[in-house]
């Protein structure tokens, strides 16, 4: 009746009182054998307090009066309920509900908080999945207080529960902020190594929003996006490629660094597509930073130019690259005749290839670059390497 009038509703805050009095019953079930014949697993009659506290959350809601009666009985019932039996646990679950949805004191709210932090630590995986649930409703309101147990519900990524991990990814990454960025990236990133299937698209993109928003530094998030890439390249978001090359753009400093590890990471794996095609437009765009061999961030490596050219004509060959990767990659070849000195022929001998191709977008690239090659070879800039 209160949930669906609204007059019931005020009538029961303010004619009947019915607060005070469903307080001091809630009080005699707590502290006394209120219905011995109702004990279960020593909670007094639970099935009367759940509805008590249900009916309490509604007359609390959005009303300070109602509200301030109630605050000093849910402290003592979320004190004193024993939770080591589904019944007490059921009786504290009501209770952190009610807590947060009236308009209860800051300490109070703290309470409700740990009540679920105790509930991580129980062996039932439905009290598990229930409190985290509960957690990623008050999260944006009481961010510090679930903050304090960042700790257990990380240590939930590891439940063998495919739900339960679930919920400990979604709440993981609500509680990732500037201040331990570096500390929850690691544990998603390892997560991430070992999460079932289903869970690696929403994984990667909770990384990347993450990762975006509070980047301790450009390297540190061209690495982090990387290392996703690798470990779970087919399973990122279409817009990913774009957004890390637009990233790596703009981070003029670190181009030589990151042409040199995406290299590398070519060579190593060409079966993760996006990764590859970032690297095939890094070595097209930067392929003379990596032909000079010198880069104080990462160990220098001496690659030729028969070794680069080797790395996309892999690439182009491969039966596990796509028709978009197999663009790349030719356009990378292309770009390199402006880049390197001596397999230019080379090059023109690689794109005439695919001037045949059965792909029409990957054909038309080919035919637009062998007539660039014939009509305006001598437009093509040049540069010599000391």
């Amino acid at each position: 009746m209160c949930e669906h009038n609204p007059g019931t509703l005020d009538q029961f805050r303010k004619v009947i009182q019915a607060v005070p009095e469903l307080v001091q019953i809630m009080k005699g079930l707590v502290t006394s054998s209120y219905s011995p014949e109702h004990n279960v697993a020593g909670i007094s009659d639970p099935f009367l307090q759940v509805r008590i506290l249900r009916l309490l959350r509604i007359l609390g809601h959005n009303n300070d009066t109602a509200s301030d009666a109630m605050n000093d009985l849910l402290a003592q019932v979320a004190t004193n309920t024993d939770s080591s039996k589904t019944a007490g646990s059921a009786v504290l679950y009501e209770t952190v509900l009610t807590i947060m949805d009236i308009n209860s004191e800051s300490g109070l709210r703290v309470l409700a908080v740990n009540i679920l932090g105790r509930f991580l630590l129980n062996n039932d995986r439905n009290i598990r999945y229930i409190s985290m649930t509960s957690l990623q409703k008050i999260v944006q309101t009481d961010h510090n207080a679930v903050q304090r147990h960042r700790g257990t519900i990380v240590d939930c990524l590891k439940d063998q529960d495919t739900s339960v991990k679930r919920r400990a990814l979604e709440l993981s990454l609500a509680l990732v902020s500037a201040v331990n960025i570096r500390s929850m990236m690691k544990e998603l990133l390892i997560f991430l190594s070992t999460c079932p299937p289903e869970l690696r698209s929403h994984t990667t993109s909770g990384i990347f929003n993450a990762a975006e928003r509070y980047s301790p530094s450009k390297r540190w998030h061209i690495d982090t996006i990387l290392h996703v890439l690798t470990t779970a390249g087919g399973d990122v978001r279409d817009e990913t490629v774009p957004n890390l090359i637009q990233l790596i753009t703009t981070a003029s400093e670190l181009h030589c660094y990151t042409v040199h590890k995406l290299y590398r990471a070519l060579v190593k794996d060409i079966s993760q597509q996006s990764l590859v095609q970032v690297a095939c437009w890094c070595i097209g765009e930067y392929g003379d930073l990596l032909l000079k061999g010198e880069c104080e961030e990462i160990e220098p490596v001496q690659v030729t130019e028969d070794d680069v050219l080797d790395a996309l004509e892999t690439v182009l060959q491969s039966h596990m690259s796509s028709p978009a990767t197999r663009g790349f990659a030719l356009t990378a070849t292309m770009k390199l005749s402006t880049r390197i000195t001596d397999n230019v022929d080379r090059i023109r001998s690689i794109v005439s290839i695919y001037g045949s191709c059965i792909d029409l977008e990957l054909q038309q690239r080919a035919v637009e670059y062998n007539a660039l090659f014939k009509k305006y070879d001598h437009m093509r800039y040049r540069r010599v390497f000391s």
